[in-house]
């Protein structure tokens, strides 16, 4: 990817990712997720988990899998709203740039 992806822009997809599941998503399969969006690696999304658990705007819980334990991210009440916040500011924001640059002569 070209453009740099700032903390906020992390934030908001991890958010986003995380609160399509009621239940909680796991480590391995939020990484995958974002990497729809864009490229990040391991080392890099879980300060961003880390970051959020301790701001209150994720919960963490472990879940036995076939004998193993999985560590499980939820979305919590001040997750959502943050989120809500950073779906606002987005919907600004990437409206401004995409008529910069629709508007630019190539």
């Amino acid at each position: 990817m070209v453009f740099n992806t700032g903390a906020a822009l992390l934030d908001a997809i991890v958010l986003a990712v995380v609160s399509k599941e009621a239940d909680g998503t796991y480590g391995y399969r939020i990484t995958q997720d974002v990497r729809g969006a864009i490229d990040i690696s391991e080392s890099t999304l879980y300060p961003v988990l880390r970051r959020l658990q301790k701001e209150a705007c994720l919960e963490v819980y472990d879940l036995a899998i076939d004998g193993r334990n999985r560590r499980y991210y939820r979305i919590t009440e001040k997750g959502r709203v943050q989120l809500r916040l950073y779906k606002g500011e987005w919907a600004g924001y990437s409206g401004r740039i995409s008529r910069i640059l629709e508007e630019a002569e190539v």
